[in-house]
């Protein structure tokens, strides 16, 4: 089992429009904090992960890269950091090309909805072309959120299909089966050889994800579906005892099943070699 999902948030890490709607969602004292050596406990049992920076200014998320690169080298054999550029700053793509020639991270984190920006226009191009450069993936949040102050109708995964055609080599790869857009995230993905999901935070959305899994199903793109639990929201194992239960939901009637065998396939992938991030 490889996780190809996970966060880690230290202190100061989270502030701004973030931590006001959390502090909305569970209450005045709460902290978000997920520390390395915590991300560590969830993993222990995966044979990997990947851990991600946040660049995210706009709403007060920002998980420096250098926070990340010095968690994962400690952890060389399992652990692979993920760099964070914010497109709006002017010289993104420097940063993106420091981040993994002198940090050592091996991929990019993105995410319209935290970052406020419209990923098809022309001016951000120039940080895909340094990632395609650099011959290494993005992963994108694609996807709704809770934050009030989030650009929503940035998110929508079809949003990615200009990139993927102007990067065709570009390993890219849509969180959380884009949510709530899950039909468009499949069908963006299904079109594009080199784009790839992952089925992070949706197993206790039950019908969402029981949905989900049967288009990709129907559409023939189970192959491309990765293994992640967007910790510290789920644990790996959390993650993945709600997937090997995905079909729980339907026992006794007609609906169809998700063979267990590709729930299994799933869970075994070996992302880090899809990615070439070995």
């Amino acid at each position: 089992m490889f996780d190809c999902h996970t966060h880690v948030f230290g202190s100061g890490h989270v502030g701004g429009a973030a931590l006001a709607a959390l502090k909305r969602v569970w209450g005045e004292k709460y902290e978000m904090k997920a520390l390395p050596k915590d991300n560590l406990e969830c993993v222990k049992d995966c044979e990997g992960a990947i851990v991600l920076a946040f660049d995210a200014p706009a709403t007060g998320m920002v998980v420096p890269n250098e926070y990340v690169a010095e968690y994962t080298l400690k952890h060389q054999d399992k652990l692979f950091g993920f760099a964070s550029v914010d497109p709006n700053k002017w010289d993104a793509p420097l940063i993106l090309e420091h981040a993994v020639k002198e940090l050592g991270m091996c991929g990019l984190k993105l995410a319209p909805f935290y970052q406020n920006f419209y990923p098809d226009e022309k001016r951000y191009f120039s940080l895909y072309a340094k990632a395609a450069e650099l011959n290494i993936p993005i992963l994108w949040h694609q996807g709704t959120s809770f934050i009030p102050e989030g650009y929503l109708d940035a998110s929508r995964p079809a949003a990615l299909d200009p990139i993927a055609r102007e990067f065709p080599s570009l390993k890219m790869i849509i969180a959380h089966m884009g949510h709530p857009w899950t039909e468009e995230c499949i069908a963006v993905v299904r079109k594009n050889k080199n784009m790839f999901m992952d089925m992070s935070a949706l197993g206790t959305r039950s019908w969402q994800f029981y949905n989900a899994m049967v288009i990709a199903m129907e559409y023939g793109v189970l192959h491309k579906i990765l293994f992640g639990s967007d910790y510290p929201f789920f644990t790996s194992e959390e993650t993945k005892e709600s997937f090997s239960n995905i079909n729980k939901l339907v026992e006794g009637t007609n609906f169809p099943r998700i063979p267990e065998r590709e729930v299994e396939k799933i869970i075994q992938r070996n992302t880090p070699e899809i990615l070439e991030i070995v």
